[in-house]
């Protein structure tokens, strides 16, 4: 390579580095105008096409560096890089040993050979248990267009494979398989209830075909319509009374349906015919945890890890109970885990997150800290998250829930009273919650994800290409109402007749101006923590799902201002529809706190209320035993202990952070003061 072909492509390699694949196609096209056989810049081309979702051409350009290299290493990791997002995990795997027989000792193409295996694994697990029913391969017409289709599908290109079903169909309507299978593209699109007419054509054809009842109670799940899964769930144990996984998939539709206690009892019976169902075991846990039996839950994720050593998820769900604490051979098992080549990037965070929490609790915070920020930066690299387009969306919020806006008469009082819990996630919510569904009027529920819905709802009616808040721009009293009631019964499901019920999505305070016109009476509870203990504890906190602007500190503190811009908005605009609730006072004096809380919503005050660890109910959230325990002060002003690491989010915060008492600001900013 000349001096001037290693300067193009250090340009373009950085340029990729830097998240700007458009910039590093534009240097590779550059570069390669004047050395077209350039092998290296053919593969950052390539790498820079898959940033962008351009398989096709990243194919061409990997296909070409092979051509002129057959031996060249990076363009074999490539090539499984570009047929692993085709979904042709075999043809992966081949790749990446390829590319380990030309060039030993390469750890990155290890753990993808790992990735691949066991994504071929788990792809026949899933296939397996219904494999058999109503339409044998061997037998089924266009059974040569049906495989083409699938093939089409792997590749990534649903278009074309929703193209050949769709043919069939015209010629055969009572195609079973291809029903079935365009079912799966409308749900791969989130278009369950086109999803759910095709399944349903099929069991009409074939009533006794099990993949597409396994198929319809998941569609069912996605459609919340927790009735008509169960029945089909219910249909699948009926017709494959011998399989684990029937009573699996029931066990995991009556759990999302909040119903803990009869998922136990079938998770238990799935556990009964397969004993060494690591996947059941680890459910099961869940459920467990969930209920308040945590010792029962600790055994059960420690068997799914004696049967399955590397169930990361079981090590990290362990952790996840705060309360808990490994033994030694448990650390040293999990170390060691870290320490080879096998585990997958998500595996890989939840082991890193696990023991940042059990270093934490033995106050080993500089190794905690570091096992935390491995896991971001592993974790980060699977999230989409755009802080540009948080701001924007703040901005356009504030611009048009300005006081004439939010002055138009809007809907009537609702019944029953919602509580919306809003906020950060990690900033004493799940407390909030604890006390007010210990009151006998207050039902407490979880995080529900139906006011999100309901707007998107309205975004569906309207122009699809409209956001929120434009989309609400032109409502008037009668639209706030059909918003509102809306929200009622899409909740209804999570329900069962209290006066009042819990909301406790912390991601709601974007719609809070929404909820003054909507739900008028909606009382909205604003929960705060020192801003840092607030980012530190959503940094710590490797979530199931969403909140994808936690795995960055720089990223999350700037959420944070974000976040505390539109709750000004909110209390300048709608003085006292808001109540801010903060952390360290509830800790401090717990009876004022919950006195305060309670009058805001219109309750009287309960004596239950200040015993909260004691109310059994079901709680979801990471602080599930936390909550179970009486209040206690070892979480308030954490983020000292690990301020020397925490100077990106400070130098954010550093507005924020100045407002507050000189004995709560960091040391570092004091002496910027001085």
């Amino acid at each position: 390579m000349s001096h001037e072909q290693h300067k193009l492509f250090t340009k373009a390699l950085s340029l990729l580095r830097n998240n700007n694949p458009a910039g590093a196609i534009e240097a590779c096209a550059k570069g390669l105008e004047k050395y077209p056989e350039d092998g290296n810049l053919l593969c950052v081309a390539a790498r820079a096409s898959l940033a962008q979702r351009d398989v096709a051409s990243a194919k061409l350009r990997v296909e070409k560096a092979l051509q002129l290299y057959p031996e060249f290493a990076l363009g074999h990791e490539l090539l499984g890089d570009v047929l692993l997002v085709e979904g042709k995990f075999q043809d992966a795997l081949a790749a990446y040993q390829r590319c380990s027989q030309i060039s030993a000792d390469q750890p990155a193409v290890a753990q993808k050979t790992a990735k691949t295996k066991q994504l071929i694994e788990q792809a026949a697990d899933a296939a397996e248990p219904f494999a058999g029913g109503r339409v044998p391969r061997g037998k089924m017409a266009f059974a040569g267009k049906i495989r083409e289709a699938e093939e089409y599908e792997r590749g990534g290109d649903r278009d074309k494979a929703e193209a050949i079903y769709r043919t069939i169909l015209k010629a055969d309507p009572d195609h079973i398989e291809a029903s079935r299978l365009l079912a799966g593209i409308a749900a791969g699109h989130e278009q369950f209830r086109e999803a759910q007419v095709f399944l349903r054509r099929a069991l009409e054809l074939a009533p006794d075909y099990v993949r597409a009842w396994v198929d319809l109670a998941n569609v069912q799940r996605q459609l919340e319509d927790f009735d008509a899964a169960i029945e089909s769930a219910t249909k699948v144990m009926e017709l494959a009374p011998d399989k684990a996984e029937s009573y699996m998939l029931y066990a995991s539709i009556v759990g999302a349906a909040d119903r803990h206690d009869e998922a136990i009892e079938f998770y238990e019976k799935a556990i009964a015919l397969a004993p060494g169902k690591a996947g059941a075991l680890c459910s099961i846990a869940h459920h467990l945890k969930t209920v308040g039996r945590q010792e029962d839950a600790i055994d059960s994720y420690r068997a799914c890890i004696a049967i399955q050593n590397n169930h990361s998820e079981a090590y990290w769900s362990l952790a996840n109970l705060k309360t808990f604490r490994f033994e030694k051979s448990e650390v040293e098992a999990m170390q060691n885990l870290l320490d080879g080549d096998d585990l997958v990037d998500e595996s890989r965070a939840q082991i890193h997150n696990a023991l940042g929490l059990q270093h934490e609790a033995i106050k080993d915070f500089d190794q905690a800290y570091w096992h935390f920020e491995q896991c971001n930066l592993v974790r980060r690299k699977a999230e989409y998250y755009d802080p540009v387009d948080t701001e924007s969306t703040h901005d356009r919020v504030i611009e048009l829930f300005n006081e004439t806006f939010l002055g138009q008469s809007g809907a009537d009082e609702i019944q029953p009273v919602p509580i919306f819990i809003v906020g950060l996630p990690r900033s004493g919510s799940t407390l909030i919650e604890q006390i007010l569904a210990s009151h006998s009027t207050v039902e407490g529920t979880h995080e529900l994800s139906d006011l999100s819905k309901v707007v998107r709802t309205m975004r569906q009616r309207s122009r699809r290409d409209q956001r929120f808040p434009e989309v609400v721009a032109s409502l008037r009293s009668g639209g706030w109402a059909r918003i509102g009631t809306h929200y009622i019964e899409r909740t209804a499901k999570h329900r069962f007749g209290a006066p009042f019920f819990i909301d406790k999505n912390p991601n709601n305070f974007v719609f809070i101006g929404l909820l003054k016109l909507a739900i008028p009476n909606a009382k909205i509870i604003n929960a705060r923590r020192h801003p840092l203990d607030s980012c530190l504890g959503s940094f710590k906190q490797l979530f199931a799902s969403g909140q994808p602007f936690s795995y960055d500190s720089t990223e999350l503190a700037d959420y944070y201002v974000q976040y505390q811009r539109l709750m000004d908005h909110w209390h300048r605009v709608l003085p006292g529809f808001v109540l801010d609730v903060h952390y360290e006072n509830v800790v401090a004096d717990l009876e004022t706190e919950v006195r305060r809380i309670l009058e805001f919503c219109g309750l009287p005050f309960e004596r239950e209320c200040l015993n909260f660890h004691k109310t059994i109910r079901a709680v979801k959230t990471a602080s599930s035993e936390q909550v179970r325990q009486p209040i206690y002060s070892t979480s308030v002003y954490l983020w000292k202990n690990y301020e020397k690491h925490l100077g990106p989010m400070i130098e954010i915060l550093g507005p924020l952070l100045s407002e507050l008492p000189e004995n709560l600001q960091p040391m570092n900013l004091l002496q910027l003061k001085q």
